[in-house]
């Protein structure tokens, strides 16, 4: 174990190579956000009604710099799934209309398409996306099974079962050039890859704070391009549902109901804690995470005799390779991801992709992972397969 896991509350005695699924808090960001609970329920009115609205302002700001956005362009929301229900689900549909999306999809965010479109009549188109196509391949599918019909294409930023970092630049530009706006999945990048949301030029971004940046669970934006946001709703309409008033894309997300807004208050928090772990900050942040991901996928391609389905030129701070077929079908998840953690102590998922029963290995790198963590996992593997 290095140095740095001690900021974090995980197990010592597991090999944590799954941050991609739910993140890992510091205990900084914890302390941070309880002390923000304590202080709210001294005077739950007074904090609700005239400090939040300031506080999530102040932290807008924080995080636009972050993900460069401008921050009135910035929505707080629970997790990126609630940002593409969001938008998917605040389009006019009708039966002439097509949505795409690549076979590489959250299977959450795809069953949100299937929901659009089997409400509406609307197509929805799926773009097949071999494993280690190039950055090319993958844009030149994409707008091959582009047409007049479509009104969005939804694409993973870093897709969360096959690892692969689409070039989201390159396909948005695409996209825009056909008239066709672009949601972009961004679950696993914000921390994990620099971000440039008003470079991007994207009509519609949704991330996750609480997995590469660290912050606690229940904490993630929406962006929406400027000119979007009027037709733009969150799922629940509640008290700032105001049509036409400029400040009301961000008063509807801001209230929907009474909840807990300390995850989103202490994005900030999770920012500054995790910057300061290195000494180059945020960018040594996300490379180290890159290279050690990188050298832990030589030494587990090494154990089972398969190089790394995640090509090298696409590839974060994850990267998958493919194992033999036997993923059960309908199962939650394989019974050989039990194994490698209650016989050998290692946490990492296994994924049915395409479909049961392929199956896919990932494994994740974050500070307080080491190259000991990538050496268990290969040795449970080279035990049980």
């Amino acid at each position: 174990m290095n140095e740095l896991a001690a900021h974090w509350a995980l197990d010592p005695e597991i090999h944590f190579l799954n941050h991609g699924s739910f993140g890992a808090t510091p205990r900084r960001v914890l302390e941070h956000q309880q002390r923000m609970r304590e202080h709210m329920e001294r005077q739950p009115v007074a904090f609700m009604q005239r400090e939040l609205p300031i506080l999530l302002e102040e932290t807008r700001g924080v995080l636009g710099a972050f993900v460069g956005a401008d921050p009135a362009d910035l929505a707080f929301i629970t997790n990126a799934t609630t940002g593409v229900n969001a938008v998917l689900r605040s389009l006019v549909l009708s039966p002439d209309d097509e949505l795409l999306v690549t076979d590489h999809a959250y299977p959450a965010c795809r069953r949100a398409l299937d929901f659009v479109t089997s409400r509406s009549g609307a197509s929805l188109r799926i773009v097949p996306i071999p494993l280690q196509a190039t950055s090319d391949e993958i844009v030149q599918r994409i707008l091959d099974a582009a047409s007049v019909r479509t009104r969005l294409l939804m694409v993973d930023h870093v897709s969360s079962a096959t690892a692969v970092v689409f070039p989201v630049q390159r396909i948005v530009t695409e996209m825009a050039k056909m008239g066709i706006d672009t949601l972009v999945d961004g679950a696993h990048a914000p921390g994990m890859l620099p971000l440039s949301l008003e470079d991007l030029d994207v009509a519609y971004y949704t991330g996750n704070c609480h997995k590469w940046m660290c912050a606690p669970k229940g904490a993630a934006f929406l962006y929406v391009h400027p000119e979007r946001q009027e037709r733009t709703f969150p799922t629940v309409i509640s008290h700032g549902y105001a049509p036409g008033s400029a400040e009301s894309f961000r008063a509807m997300f801001d209230w929907t109901g009474t909840a807990d807004p300390t995850a989103a208050l202490a994005i900030g928090s999770a920012i500054e804690t995790v910057g300061e772990m290195v000494e180059g900050g945020w960018s040594e942040v996300m490379e180290r995470n890159r290279n050690l991901a990188s050298a832990g996928a030589e030494i587990i391609g090494e154990a089972i005799g398969e190089s790394a389905r995640t090509s090298p030129d696409l590839a974060g701070s994850m990267v998958s390779f493919a194992l033999a077929p036997g993923y059960p079908a309908g199962a939650r998840w394989d019974p050989l991801q039990d194994r490698l953690l209650f016989e050998h102590g290692v946490e990492v998922p296994i994924t049915d992709w395409p479909r049961a029963p392929h199956r896919l290995l990932r494994i994740s790198a974050h500070l307080y992972n080491d190259l000991d963590d990538f050496r268990a996992l290969a040795a449970a593997l080279r035990a049980l397969l």
